[in-house]
């Protein structure tokens, strides 16, 4: 069967691979390359090169333009320095317009056609006076995009509780519904402290082994479910699964543990 070589590009350190067509050049891992993408054209890194079935490739997929020359390099340099720049004026502009929003990064296209800022803000904010005046400046089309907390912290980085680098800003392309019943799900407790990163939101990893504890919690009776084991009747108040265990509550106060599997005792 035919195979297709495809290219997996980052636009930042650690950031999310986007697979492009590698248009029969010689590719290899780290080389930089200019690639065609919805914003126009863009500087990267390669990543990761792999093949695929002919029968799998989609004609939309863009194609990486060319091996990237020290010309490329210094623009992309270049744009880095002047998006600094077009930061502190937006930022500037924000202040004085008394904006309700907090300008996170602003960035170019590699052709310097499009000019994208993201900023954060608990509400909707007007900003077309703001666009008119940076298009005025800067003579390119202007984007700005609303990010939420987890976005923030997946541009910005930084350690989690656990020490390594945010999931967000390594390897997390998307972020999925994170619910306060996966905390309990797992016992763990309720304090913001230990249950928020660093977006102070809810940490993203307490979704990782929440459908395993699920399924295990499945074996033992629900919390507040009345219980009858030898002779004893009470009321089940806590769950261990580790020590695979269950407490419950009798009518005198007593507390008794019980095991599911009388051998882990």
């Amino acid at each position: 069967m035919d195979k297709i070589k495809i290219a997996g590009v980052s636009f930042v350190k650690n950031g999310r691979n986007y697979y492009f067509d590698s248009n029969n050049l010689n590719l290899k891992k780290g080389l930089t390359v200019i690639v065609e993408t919805e914003r126009g054209l863009q500087f990267g890194t390669v990543e990761e090169l792999k093949e695929i079935d002919k029968e799998e490739y989609n004609d939309n997929l863009k194609k990486v333009i060319r091996i990237s020359t020290k010309k490329d390099y210094n623009q992309y340099l270049n744009n880095i320095k002047d998006s600094k720049s077009a930061f502190n004026k937006c930022k500037e502009l924000i202040e004085k317009s008394v904006l309700d929003m907090k300008l996170i990064d602003a960035s170019y296209n590699f052709e310097r056609t499009q000019l994208y800022f993201t900023y954060l803000s608990n509400d909707r904010v007007d900003f077309r006076e703001l666009a008119k005046q940076l298009a005025s400046i800067y003579k390119v089309r202007i984007e700005l995009r609303q990010i939420g907390p987890r976005d923030k912290a997946k541009e910005v980085g930084g350690l989690g509780p656990c020490g390594r680098p945010l999931c967000c800003s390594s390897y997390l392309y998307s972020f999925n519904n994170i619910t306060i019943n996966m905390a309990k799900n797992q016992n763990i407790s309720l304090n913001p402290t230990k249950i928020n990163g660093a977006c102070n939101r809810l940490l993203c990893c307490l979704e990782y082994e929440d459908e395993n504890y699920l399924e295990e919690k499945k074996k033992y009776p629900s919390i507040g479910q009345i219980i009858e084991k030898d002779g004893k009747k009470g009321k089940v108040t806590s769950v261990d699964i580790f020590r695979k265990s269950y407490k419950i509550e009798t009518k005198d106060k007593e507390v008794i543990e019980l095991f599911l599997d009388e051998s882990s005792k």
